[in-house]
């Protein structure tokens, strides 16, 4: 076989209005029937009617479309703008619902004439620079955990999120709500990033996953220095606090940054006043009483857990802070062990290794422990328990990787979290696709393959008696797909009406 390049050659299309992502305009009209760009003018007054330059609604919109398309930073918008198409549907899309005086109004806040569909990578950074508040920088302390407070700017985007997760529950109601807890690193090489517990640069976002729901109900922005567990209440009962109305049972799960005395007691002794006694499973810290504890459980109380070789078994174990009251809640202990796959040599010391371990008689095991307030089946509560694993964990992969929330574009802290805050409702927005507008065999699917089938589809976009047209093959898989979702998003219209 010759070794030489195909027989083919680039060159330029003649054809204007060409477009790579045919699917994209959709999200466009799912932000417009949950009204989100409402809620963008609502909360966010950076640029006010009358002003100068890209409008609040225009650039959430545009960094929406950045994430949802694949973008992982701030310069990759240059690539949107190259697509003459989308940019067609942009422009078109903030022209809709607007009289000629709004028009007019919108156009005048250029002193140039408007050629783009996207703001320019200056634009955006110039925008982020507002979400960042310089007067916190100086209450920071040397060796302390720090969390800046958010200014007007970062509360605004908050409740744009929040009212987001709202929609969803208004139209696919769930009276319950597991809530899973769980920190995530973002590695950065900025200097002003701080060092985290793994040794390298990185902030540390704190997350709560609702889980019936698939969306992420909060999250905050910390520095890599922050413990997982810091004020782990404080973000809890704000997240409490974000639930929308018809949610009447509230679970929370996490790994042992949760184990803190503060959250527990507050869980089990019902001083929520809207929800009251919270069930939770957390991971418990291996501690000395525990591992003693432990090591006086009988042999024949540990029960196997089904298609493993681990086994679990209740343990007679009362922490100091919980106290001996007949009055006060039970805190339930669980030890879960496992043996080790290759058993340490006679006379032979073993490396230090990332888990706790235990000797139980001639046996090593991997040991691990939570602590519940609920009294399911012991197998059934670990199963429970570890599906916090296999979603929250996902919804940081998915918001680092697939939506750009580790592109972090600056050194500012608030800039970050402002970034990353748009990575959270460019997630939420797709889940309300997946869900309400997809679903079937769609609701379960990661945004990679959503982008491979449904919105990178090749197109041309033109406008024919008023009308914006985009043509898509026929013969493409999801022809069929684009205008069921078009059709569901006409009902999801109606209703909204």
């Amino acid at each position: 076989m010759p070794q030489e390049l195909l027989p083919y050659q680039y060159t330029e299309i003649k054809s204007k209005g060409l477009t790579g992502l045919s699917g994209l305009p959709t999200y466009l009209d799912l932000a417009q029937v949950a009204r989100l760009w409402e809620s963008v003018q609502t909360h966010l007054h950076l640029r006010p009617a009358g002003g100068q330059g890209w409008q609040d609604e225009q650039m959430v919109r545009a960094l929406l479309m950045l994430k949802l398309a694949g973008g992982d930073c701030v310069s990759d918008i240059e690539v949107l703008e190259g697509d003459e198409g989308l940019c067609r549907v942009m422009r078109k899309g903030e022209w809709h619902g607007l009289s000629r005086c709004e028009r007019r109004e919108l156009e005048r806040r250029f002193r140039k004439e408007k050629k783009r569909g996207f703001p320019s990578e200056s634009a955006i950074f110039r925008y982020l620079s507002c979400f960042h508040d310089e007067s916190q920088e100086a209450k920071r302390r040397q060796g302390s955990s720090f969390i800046p407070e958010p200014n007007e700017h970062l509360r605004g985007l908050v409740r744009v999120v929040q009212e987001l997760v709202a929609y969803q529950q208004q139209r696919s109601p769930s009276n319950q709500a597991t809530l899973d807890m769980d920190a995530t690193l973002v590695g950065s090489t900025k200097k002003q990033a701080l060092f985290s517990y793994k040794g390298y640069r990185a902030y540390q976002p704190l997350t709560t996953y609702w889980f019936e729901q698939d969306v992420i109900l909060h999250s905050e922005f910390r520095d890599g220095n922050v413990p997982a567990g810091h004020e782990q209440l404080r973000v809890f009962e704000e997240s409490l606090a974000a639930l929308p109305s018809g949610v009447e049972e509230v679970y929370l799960r996490s790994d042992s940054a949760g184990y803190q005395k503060e959250l527990l007691r507050y869980c089990a002794e019902g001083k929520s006043e809207r929800f009251g006694v919270i069930g939770f499973a957390i991971g418990a810290d291996v501690t000395d009483a525990l591992r003693k504890a432990v090591a006086e459980v009988e042999g024949s109380q540990w029960q196997g857990i089904s298609g493993s070789d681990q086994e679990w078994a209740d343990i007679c174990f009362v922490p100091t802070w919980a106290g001996h009251s007949k009055k006060g809640p039970a805190y339930r202990y669980i030890a879960i062990r496992e043996p080790l796959a290759q058993p340490g040599l006679p006379g032979i010391e073993q490396p230090g290794l990332p888990f706790p371990v235990m000797d139980m008689g001639s046996v090593g095991y991997k040991l691990t422990a939570m602590v519940t307030n609920r009294d399911l089946p012991g197998e059934e509560l670990i199963i429970w328990y570890r599906q916090r694993c296999g979603n929250s964990e996902q919804a940081h992969a998915i918001l680092k990787d697939d939506l750009g929330g580790a592109g972090l574009p600056s050194a500012s802290f608030g800039e970050n979290a402002a970034w990353w805050a748009l990575s959270v409702l460019a997630f939420n927005l797709n889940t309300l696709m997946k869900r309400l507008v997809l679903g079937g065999r769609w609701v379960n699917k990661r945004l990679k393959a959503i982008r491979f089938h449904f919105i990178n589809i090749a197109g041309r976009v033109w406008e024919h008696a008023r009308t914006l047209w985009i043509g898509v093959s026929r013969s493409h898989p999801s022809w069929e797909l684009l205008h069921q979702a078009r059709n569901k998003l006409a009902l999801l219209a109606q209703c909204s009406g």
